[in-house]
């Protein structure tokens, strides 16, 4: 596996790809007992893994306390990430909920002591409340890394502005490197990212962590034939086959998987692998496996090289339509270029 520093405000260096550990456990009803996620956590492990994603809500605690009794004293061969918002129980109430000084100082205390360690390396704040001010949150990051409780902090589920104004206080009070990345969601079904939050991220040099790579499983072929996954296993699914372009994706996946002989969810994986290598800045996909079997399809992933024909398919089909006004300055980009005898930058002449 290989390695990179996590965006540009810090020296931090993480594995290509970060193992989420939301099914480590069944508080939710669902997910894996503690010998299926040992034999996944060894095998990421001997696969060069180091970055390691949980939160207090990943069944109601219980991820956490599976990882510190996995990692024991080898905390800090790894980045250890952790998450707060939601709380840790399934009915936490409004006081250990949000994004406030105390919810996020409580919080973490919290996950401190179930994770049995005295700090984390990446603290996200897992949603934003719109509630608590911005300003709150960056201050209330600025007091626990200065507490040594967390290195680094990051916003996961924010709008691009949200972040970029969080980044921007930060490096205004000379900050830059307790906020250093942003969460979202992202896969050949859902690109959204690709119109704010990824070239915010690039902008700023923050590192971004991309989850659901197979969207929920969609980009595996199986909802096609059975409910089997999500839908059995918690009754929902994170991408359904509700449009023609989820369709055309879904299909573009199975046609490269069998024209090179592999398995849709490595050619999917491979593509999301590749991907993320061409951003200006480091952005790493996140795994999150139920099973061995599942992990050995994300690891293998690692060997599969797509011809730049199947590359070019597959992100054609999965383009997003970016809206105004980035598919109108792409179009002012594209006259300027065909122009003769004049230079021209977004319609306007340049003397």
């Amino acid at each position: 596996m290989r390695y990179k520093t996590f965006g540009t405000h810090t020296g931090l260096r993480v594995s290509e790809l970060a193992l989420g550990t939301a099914n480590f456990g069944t508080g939710w009803g669902s997910g894996a007992e503690f010998d299926d996620a040992k034999t996944m956590y060894a095998d990421y492990v001997d696969a060069g893994g180091v970055f390691l994603d949980t939160a207090d809500v990943y069944q109601f605690g219980q991820s956490e306390t599976f990882l510190a009794d996995l990692i024991g004293a080898d905390r800090d061969q790894f980045v250890l990430a952790s998450k707060f918002t939601q709380g840790a129980t399934a009915a936490p109430g409004v006081s250990r909920t949000g994004n406030s000084r105390k919810v996020m100082t409580r919080a973490l205390e919290d996950t401190l002591r179930r994770l049995r360690t005295d700090y984390l390396d990446l603290y996200w704040v897992h949603w934003p409340d719109f509630v608590t001010p911005v300003d709150e949150i960056v201050e209330t990051i600025a007091i626990l890394v200065n507490s040594g409780k967390i290195l680094h902090a990051g916003l996961s589920n924010f709008p691009a502005w949200r972040s970029a104004y969080a980044a921007g206080l930060a490096a205004e009070r000379g900050q830059s490197a307790n906020i250093i990345g942003v969460q979202t969601e992202y896969s050949l079904v859902e690109r959204s990212a690709d119109r704010e939050i990824l070239p915010m991220a690039e902008g700023l040099g923050l590192g971004a962590v991309l989850y659901s790579p197979l969207g929920g499983g969609l980009l595996t072929g199986k909802y096609r034939s059975s409910d089997e996954g999500r839908l059995t296993s918690l009754g929902v699914v994170i991408q359904r086959e509700d449009s023609d372009q989820k369709t055309a994706v879904v299909d573009a996946v199975l046609k490269v998987a069998a024209e090179i002989g592999s398995t849709p969810a490595r050619v999917a994986m491979a593509w999301e692998l590749e991907r993320s290598r061409r951003f200006a800045t480091t952005v790493i996909p996140i795994i999150g496996p139920r099973t061995p079997a599942q992990l050995d399809e994300y690891l293998s992933a690692l060997d599969v090289t797509l011809e730049d024909s199947h590359y070019q398919l597959l992100t054609d089909v999965s383009a997003p339509v970016l809206g105004a006004p980035h598919d109108d300055a792409a179009g002012q980009a594209d006259a300027s270029r065909g122009r003769v005898g004049a230079d021209f930058v977004l319609g306007s002449p340049v003397a």
